[in-house]
Protein backbone atom coordinates (compact mmCIF):
# COMPACT_ATOMS: atom_id res chain seq x y z
CA UNK A 1 0.00 0.00 0.00
CA UNK A 2 1.11 3.45 -1.00
CA UNK A 3 1.24 6.71 1.35
CA UNK A 4 -1.98 8.07 -0.84
CA UNK A 5 -3.45 5.19 -0.25
CA UNK A 6 -2.62 4.99 3.58
CA UNK A 7 -4.23 8.77 3.78
CA UNK A 8 -7.99 8.03 2.59
CA UNK A 9 -10.05 9.79 0.30
CA UNK A 10 -12.63 12.44 1.73
CA UNK A 11 -16.07 12.72 1.23
CA UNK A 12 -17.17 14.37 -2.37
CA UNK A 13 -14.03 13.07 -3.83
CA UNK A 14 -14.94 9.52 -4.26
CA UNK A 15 -18.11 7.55 -4.76
CA UNK A 16 -19.60 5.35 -2.60
CA UNK A 17 -19.30 1.89 -4.42
CA UNK A 18 -21.52 0.29 -2.42
CA UNK A 19 -25.18 1.81 -2.07
CA UNK A 20 -26.85 -1.34 -0.80
CA UNK A 21 -24.15 -0.88 2.34
CA UNK A 22 -26.51 2.40 3.07
CA UNK A 23 -29.67 0.67 2.45
CA UNK A 24 -28.67 -2.11 4.82
CA UNK A 25 -27.67 0.03 7.52
CA UNK A 26 -30.72 2.04 7.84
CA UNK A 27 -32.63 -1.37 7.84
CA UNK A 28 -30.69 -2.39 10.80
CA UNK A 29 -31.49 1.11 12.43
CA UNK A 30 -35.21 0.92 12.01
CA UNK A 31 -35.39 -2.48 13.72
CA UNK A 32 -33.09 -1.30 16.44
CA UNK A 33 -34.40 -0.61 20.21
CA UNK A 34 -33.50 3.10 20.75
CA UNK A 35 -35.21 5.42 18.46
CA UNK A 36 -33.66 7.20 15.04
CA UNK A 37 -33.58 9.96 15.40
CA UNK A 38 -33.45 11.87 11.97
CA UNK A 39 -32.24 15.87 11.35
CA UNK A 40 -33.86 17.51 8.37
CA UNK A 41 -30.95 18.79 5.67
CA UNK A 42 -31.16 20.76 2.50
CA UNK A 43 -27.74 20.87 1.41
CA UNK A 44 -24.19 18.93 2.13
CA UNK A 45 -23.55 21.45 4.98
CA UNK A 46 -26.27 20.25 6.68
CA UNK A 47 -25.01 16.42 5.63
CA UNK A 48 -21.62 17.14 7.67
CA UNK A 49 -23.08 19.05 10.51
CA UNK A 50 -24.88 16.10 11.17
CA UNK A 51 -22.18 13.80 10.79
CA UNK A 52 -19.96 15.73 13.46
CA UNK A 53 -22.97 15.52 15.95
CA UNK A 54 -23.07 11.72 15.61
CA UNK A 55 -26.12 11.30 14.26
CA UNK A 56 -26.59 8.14 12.44
CA UNK A 57 -28.92 9.22 9.54
CA UNK A 58 -30.75 12.41 7.81
CA UNK A 59 -33.15 13.51 5.58
CA UNK A 60 -33.24 15.40 2.85
CA UNK A 61 -36.13 17.89 3.56
CA UNK A 62 -38.28 18.98 0.74
CA UNK A 63 -39.44 21.76 2.67
CA UNK A 64 -35.82 22.57 3.38
CA UNK A 65 -34.63 22.16 -0.67
CA UNK A 66 -37.62 24.19 -1.10
CA UNK A 67 -36.64 27.39 1.37
CA UNK A 68 -33.45 27.48 1.07
CA UNK A 69 -31.95 26.25 -2.45
CA UNK A 70 -34.46 28.08 -4.18
CA UNK A 71 -36.42 30.24 -1.58
CA UNK A 72 -39.89 29.46 -1.66
CA UNK A 73 -41.83 28.14 0.17
CA UNK A 74 -43.09 24.38 0.43
CA UNK A 75 -45.90 24.10 -1.97
CA UNK A 76 -44.58 22.23 -4.80
CA UNK A 77 -42.51 23.83 -6.89
CA UNK A 78 -39.63 22.17 -6.94
CA UNK A 79 -39.03 19.58 -9.89
CA UNK A 80 -37.58 15.94 -9.40
CA UNK A 81 -34.57 16.64 -11.34
CA UNK A 82 -34.25 20.04 -8.95
CA UNK A 83 -34.50 17.33 -5.92
CA UNK A 84 -32.23 14.95 -7.96
CA UNK A 85 -29.48 17.17 -8.43
CA UNK A 86 -29.16 18.55 -4.38
CA UNK A 87 -29.49 15.23 -2.72
CA UNK A 88 -26.39 13.83 -5.25
CA UNK A 89 -25.03 16.94 -3.01
CA UNK A 90 -26.08 15.50 0.13
CA UNK A 91 -25.61 12.06 -0.05
CA UNK A 92 -22.01 12.67 -1.51
CA UNK A 93 -21.14 14.62 1.69
CA UNK A 94 -21.58 11.74 4.19
CA UNK A 95 -21.26 7.96 4.15
CA UNK A 96 -24.46 7.59 6.46
CA UNK A 97 -28.01 6.50 5.22
CA UNK A 98 -29.99 9.70 3.78
CA UNK A 99 -33.75 9.47 3.29
CA UNK A 100 -35.05 11.35 0.82
CA UNK A 101 -38.49 13.53 1.18
CA UNK A 102 -39.85 11.76 -2.49
CA UNK A 103 -43.55 13.78 -1.41
CA UNK A 104 -46.08 12.66 -4.09
CA UNK A 105 -43.55 10.59 -6.39
CA UNK A 106 -44.49 13.77 -8.53
CA UNK A 107 -47.60 12.26 -10.80
CA UNK A 108 -48.97 8.94 -10.96
CA UNK A 109 -47.77 5.48 -10.55
CA UNK A 110 -45.24 5.56 -13.51
CA UNK A 111 -43.82 8.54 -12.06
CA UNK A 112 -43.07 7.07 -8.89
CA UNK A 113 -41.07 4.28 -10.68
CA UNK A 114 -38.54 6.99 -12.12
CA UNK A 115 -38.50 8.85 -8.56
CA UNK A 116 -37.07 6.17 -6.78
CA UNK A 117 -34.70 4.90 -9.96
CA UNK A 118 -33.70 8.59 -9.56
CA UNK A 119 -33.00 9.26 -6.31
CA UNK A 120 -31.70 5.55 -5.89
CA UNK A 121 -28.89 6.37 -8.26
CA UNK A 122 -28.70 9.74 -6.20
CA UNK A 123 -27.57 7.54 -3.16
CA UNK A 124 -30.90 7.30 -0.91
CA UNK A 125 -31.38 4.39 1.15
CA UNK A 126 -35.25 5.43 2.06
CA UNK A 127 -37.77 7.45 0.51
CA UNK A 128 -40.73 8.82 1.44
CA UNK A 129 -44.18 9.26 -0.37
CA UNK A 130 -47.15 11.01 0.38
CA UNK A 131 -50.85 10.94 -0.74
CA UNK A 132 -51.42 14.21 -1.72
CA UNK A 133 -52.39 15.50 -4.92
CA UNK A 134 -49.80 18.06 -7.10
CA UNK A 135 -48.89 20.72 -6.32
CA UNK A 136 -48.29 18.87 -2.90
CA UNK A 137 -48.71 21.42 0.32
CA UNK A 138 -46.13 21.31 3.97
CA UNK A 139 -48.00 18.87 6.08
CA UNK A 140 -48.53 21.36 8.89
CA UNK A 141 -50.25 23.87 5.96
CA UNK A 142 -54.03 23.57 6.04
CA UNK A 143 -55.75 23.05 2.58
CA UNK A 144 -54.39 19.47 1.18
CA UNK A 145 -55.87 17.75 -1.53
CA UNK A 146 -55.59 13.75 -1.72
CA UNK A 147 -55.43 11.34 -3.76
CA UNK A 148 -57.74 8.60 -3.67
CA UNK A 149 -56.44 5.92 -1.23
CA UNK A 150 -56.27 3.25 -4.24
CA UNK A 151 -53.47 5.61 -5.95
CA UNK A 152 -51.55 5.78 -3.32
CA UNK A 153 -51.56 2.05 -2.66
CA UNK A 154 -50.67 1.68 -6.43
CA UNK A 155 -48.02 4.23 -6.32
CA UNK A 156 -46.46 1.87 -3.47
CA UNK A 157 -46.70 -1.52 -5.64
CA UNK A 158 -44.98 1.07 -7.93
CA UNK A 159 -42.09 1.72 -5.72
CA UNK A 160 -41.71 -1.35 -4.66
CA UNK A 161 -41.70 -2.91 -8.18
CA UNK A 162 -38.78 -0.26 -8.98
CA UNK A 163 -36.33 -0.30 -6.26
CA UNK A 164 -33.38 -2.39 -6.68
CA UNK A 165 -31.56 -4.76 -3.77
CA UNK A 166 -33.56 -7.46 -2.33
CA UNK A 167 -34.08 -8.22 1.64
CA UNK A 168 -32.33 -6.05 3.65
CA UNK A 169 -30.30 -4.17 1.34
CA UNK A 170 -33.61 -2.85 -0.43
CA UNK A 171 -34.53 0.69 -0.52
CA UNK A 172 -36.80 2.12 2.53
CA UNK A 173 -40.33 3.17 1.52
CA UNK A 174 -42.13 5.42 3.93
CA UNK A 175 -45.68 5.93 3.33
CA UNK A 176 -47.11 9.07 4.50
CA UNK A 177 -50.56 10.42 4.67
CA UNK A 178 -51.82 13.50 5.37
CA UNK A 179 -55.38 12.60 5.72
CA UNK A 180 -56.04 13.85 9.45
CA UNK A 181 -55.76 17.03 8.30
CA UNK A 182 -57.92 17.27 5.99
CA UNK A 183 -60.82 13.96 6.93
CA UNK A 184 -60.12 13.56 10.52
CA UNK A 185 -58.18 10.59 12.78
CA UNK A 186 -59.87 7.85 11.26
CA UNK A 187 -59.47 8.41 7.75
CA UNK A 188 -55.58 8.50 8.52
CA UNK A 189 -56.00 5.38 9.95
CA UNK A 190 -57.83 3.85 7.63
CA UNK A 191 -55.06 4.82 4.55
CA UNK A 192 -52.05 4.32 6.98
CA UNK A 193 -53.37 0.22 7.16
CA UNK A 194 -53.70 -0.21 3.46
CA UNK A 195 -50.32 1.62 2.81
CA UNK A 196 -48.70 -0.84 4.89
CA UNK A 197 -50.28 -4.04 3.59
CA UNK A 198 -49.36 -2.78 0.28
CA UNK A 199 -45.47 -3.07 1.77
CA UNK A 200 -44.38 0.10 3.32
CA UNK A 201 -41.70 -0.33 5.38
CA UNK A 202 -43.03 2.20 7.30
CA UNK A 203 -45.33 4.85 8.13
CA UNK A 204 -46.09 8.64 8.88
CA UNK A 205 -49.19 9.65 9.88
CA UNK A 206 -48.63 13.53 9.84
CA UNK A 207 -49.37 16.36 11.50
CA UNK A 208 -51.60 14.46 14.35
CA UNK A 209 -52.68 17.06 16.86
CA UNK A 210 -52.80 16.31 20.85
CA UNK A 211 -51.06 13.36 23.20
CA UNK A 212 -53.99 11.43 22.50
CA UNK A 213 -54.12 11.08 18.88
CA UNK A 214 -49.99 10.21 18.94
CA UNK A 215 -50.98 7.68 22.00
CA UNK A 216 -53.55 6.29 19.80
CA UNK A 217 -51.23 6.04 16.32
CA UNK A 218 -48.50 4.15 18.59
CA UNK A 219 -50.99 1.26 19.91
CA UNK A 220 -52.79 0.99 15.94
CA UNK A 221 -49.17 0.08 14.71
CA UNK A 222 -47.11 -0.90 17.61
CA UNK A 223 -44.11 -2.89 16.20
CA UNK A 224 -44.10 -0.97 12.73
CA UNK A 225 -41.74 1.44 11.93
CA UNK A 226 -43.44 4.79 12.85
CA UNK A 227 -42.56 8.37 12.10
CA UNK A 228 -43.31 12.09 14.50
CA UNK A 229 -42.67 14.83 12.47
CA UNK A 230 -41.63 17.30 14.62
CA UNK A 231 -42.26 21.18 13.60
CA UNK A 232 -41.75 23.84 15.79
CA UNK A 233 -44.48 25.94 15.58
CA UNK A 234 -46.77 23.11 13.75
CA UNK A 235 -49.29 21.17 14.49
CA UNK A 236 -47.87 18.65 16.58
CA UNK A 237 -47.59 18.85 20.28
CA UNK A 238 -43.76 18.63 20.56
CA UNK A 239 -42.91 15.76 22.85
CA UNK A 240 -39.92 14.37 23.84
CA UNK A 241 -37.74 11.88 21.79
CA UNK A 242 -38.12 9.64 24.83
CA UNK A 243 -41.76 10.58 25.22
CA UNK A 244 -42.36 9.90 21.62
CA UNK A 245 -40.39 6.62 22.36
CA UNK A 246 -42.81 5.49 24.88
CA UNK A 247 -45.72 5.96 22.65
CA UNK A 248 -44.43 3.56 19.93
CA UNK A 249 -42.52 6.09 17.60
CA UNK A 250 -39.08 4.62 16.52
CA UNK A 251 -38.25 7.40 13.92
CA UNK A 252 -38.27 11.30 15.12
CA UNK A 253 -37.75 13.49 12.74
CA UNK A 254 -37.10 17.07 13.01
CA UNK A 255 -37.14 17.85 9.10
CA UNK A 256 -36.03 21.59 9.29
CA UNK A 257 -34.56 22.28 12.74
CA UNK A 258 -31.08 22.96 11.12
CA UNK A 259 -32.22 24.76 8.48
CA UNK A 260 -33.86 27.61 10.72
CA UNK A 261 -31.55 27.58 13.21
CA UNK A 262 -28.95 28.51 11.01
CA UNK A 263 -31.53 31.16 9.11
CA UNK A 264 -32.08 32.98 12.55
CA UNK A 265 -28.61 32.82 12.73
CA UNK A 266 -27.75 34.34 9.78
CA UNK A 267 -30.37 37.06 10.56
CA UNK A 268 -28.42 38.00 13.81
CA UNK A 269 -24.95 38.21 11.81
CA UNK A 270 -26.38 40.17 8.95
CA UNK A 271 -27.95 42.59 11.48
CA UNK A 272 -24.89 42.87 13.54
CA UNK A 273 -22.63 43.31 10.18
CA UNK A 274 -25.22 46.19 9.54
CA UNK A 275 -25.57 48.01 12.51
CA UNK A 276 -21.70 47.78 13.76
CA UNK A 277 -20.06 48.21 10.05
CA UNK A 278 -17.46 45.24 11.60
CA UNK A 279 -17.29 41.41 12.00
CA UNK A 280 -14.67 41.16 14.88
CA UNK A 281 -17.15 41.99 17.97
CA UNK A 282 -19.12 38.80 16.34
CA UNK A 283 -16.33 36.48 15.89
CA UNK A 284 -17.53 34.20 19.25
CA UNK A 285 -20.74 33.21 17.37
CA UNK A 286 -19.33 32.15 14.00
CA UNK A 287 -17.45 28.72 13.25
CA UNK A 288 -13.80 29.43 13.92
CA UNK A 289 -11.26 29.58 11.04
CA UNK A 290 -9.60 25.97 11.80
CA UNK A 291 -12.89 23.92 12.82
CA UNK A 292 -14.46 25.61 9.21
CA UNK A 293 -11.72 24.12 6.86
CA UNK A 294 -11.35 20.84 9.32
CA UNK A 295 -15.09 20.29 8.51
CA UNK A 296 -14.74 20.53 4.99
CA UNK A 297 -11.26 18.32 4.94
CA UNK A 298 -9.07 20.74 3.83
CA UNK A 299 -6.04 18.83 6.30
CA UNK A 300 -6.96 15.67 4.32
CA UNK A 301 -7.17 17.45 1.15
CA UNK A 302 -3.86 19.59 1.65
CA UNK A 303 -1.83 16.14 2.69
CA UNK A 304 -3.28 14.25 -0.43
CA UNK A 305 -2.13 17.40 -2.77
CA UNK A 306 1.15 17.01 -1.14
CA UNK A 307 1.38 13.36 -1.48
CA UNK A 308 0.51 13.14 -5.52
CA UNK A 309 3.22 16.10 -5.96
CA UNK A 310 5.81 14.01 -4.30
CA UNK A 311 4.54 10.94 -7.09
CA UNK A 312 4.88 14.09 -9.71
CA UNK A 313 8.68 14.60 -8.89
CA UNK A 314 9.09 11.12 -8.58
CA UNK A 315 8.01 10.41 -11.71
CA UNK A 316 9.82 13.20 -13.91
CA UNK A 317 13.42 12.55 -11.33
Amino acid sequence: MSAIDGLGVPHGLASDSDPARRRAALRDLLSAPEPLVLPGVSDALGARLTDRAGFAACYASGAGIANAQFGVADVGLVSLGEVVEQVERITDATGRPVIVDGDTGHGGPLSVMRTVHLLERAGAAGIQLEDQQMPKRCGHFDGHQLVDAGEMVAKIHAARSARSGQGAEALVILARTDARGVYGLDEALRRAHLYLDAGADGLFVEAPQGVEELERIGREFRGVPLVANIVEGGKTVPLTVAELSGLGFSIVLYANFLMRAMAFAGQQALRYLAEHGETNGFTDRILPWAQRQELFALPGLTALDSAYAEVIAGAEG
